[in-house]
């Protein structure tokens, strides 16, 4: 393999991960990440990182979307059991969903056959927190928090002898021309990239606060959510559809305060370290698989690993594992596409 080259193009969660995957697979190959945002400039930064797919998270199949989940969370647990753990940024935790309306929003068919334990909430859980819970759930399940993942993930690529590029990307297919696959894990830059219609912003606003004394999350209705990472508490959100605005927005920031604190008076006061903003990469079905075209006369080879919306982190690990599978399969040339 010593002649293989191969770019990543995306240096989010996703394509930070599947470099390092890519590296398993392929012991000698020549692997450059390249991208124009790296670190804190990538919308993975803003995530508050708890392993919890949500309802509109979609695979091509139910049994994929399954596997990419239950790999992740090995991924994830494994590394977590290391001494490398902490440096990498993943953590257990422990949390409520709690829900005034719908039984079905403390429900998740995923985490309830994945995480070590799912159940419903007592009833005094219930009036653990002010408001009027009638359903509820207990469960233990993973932080990964990605101000440490990623930059411990690309050390790791770097040490391992990858490459790093700071490139605006125009064209995937001109980009193979200089490598032999091409993996595209550009997030919401795949719209333009891949004229994908199908790729939709979702505007994402946080707080991020010190409050070392909340060990616990909690979500509640309305997209009220209440995160504790490894060294600040993450307080949500909003999902705004469509929307490319990368502002802060007041308006947000006092609801999102409102409704937090309501939910858990004890965050009253707590110093608040920054408001930040993320547009979630949303495709109504996660788009990984491997596409063979023409380019200028040559056979071009891609794969593609994008789409994720707010379940990157999520799920980064076990798409990235069924990426590097498809990459295997197009240097193999056993591609059926």
């Amino acid at each position: 393999m010593n002649d293989l080259k191969i770019a990543v193009v995306g240096a989010g969660i996703i394509g930070a991960t599947t470099a390092l995957e890519l590296q398993k697979c392929f012991r000698n190959a020549h692997i450059e990440i390249i991208a124009d945002q790296f670190y804190d400039d990538t919308t993975s930064y803003v995530a508050a990182g708890v392993f919890r797919p949500g309802s509109g998270f979609f695979g091509p199949t139910e049994d994929i979307t399954y596997k990419w989940l239950k790999d992740s969370y090995e991924y994830y647990d494994t590394l977590r059991k290391t001494p490398e753990g902490i440096n990498a940024g993943v953590i257990e935790i422990s949390g409520y969903l709690f829900s005034s309306q719908y039984p079905e929003n403390v429900k998740n068919r995923f985490l309830e056959n994945i995480c070590p334990l799912y159940r419903p909430a007592t009833n005094e859980e219930l009036n653990l927190c002010p408001g009027n819970w009638k359903y509820g759930s207990f469960f233990t399940t993973l932080l990964t928090q990605s101000s440490y993942y990623i930059p411990w993930t690309i050390r790791k690529f770097q040490n391992n002898g990858g490459k790093l590029s700071r490139s605006k990307i125009e064209s995937l297919y001109q980009l193979a021309l200089s490598y032999d696959v091409v993996v595209n894990c550009s997030g919401l830059g795949a719209k333009f990239l891949c004229n994908d219609h199908k790729m939709v912003p979702i505007r994402g606003q946080v707080i991020k606060v010190r409050a070392p004394w909340i060990k616990t999350f909690f979500y509640g209705d309305f997209d009220t959510y209440i995160i504790p990472g490894v060294d600040s508490v993450t307080l949500g959100g909003c999902r705004h559809y469509d929307s490319w605005d990368l502002n802060v927005n007041n308006y947000d920031s006092n609801k999102i305060k409102e409704q937090c604190e309501s939910l858990l008076p004890s965050l009253r006061g707590a110093e608040i370290i920054a408001h930040k903003v993320g547009l979630r990469p949303y495709r109504n079905i996660v788009r990984v698989e491997k596409e063979i075209t023409n380019f200028d006369g040559r056979r071009v080879k891609l794969v593609h690993n994008y789409g994720h919306g707010g379940y990157g982190v999520t799920a980064a690990p076990g798409t990235s594992m069924y990426c590097c599978n498809l990459v295997q399969e197009l240097w193999k040339g056993n591609s059926k596409l």
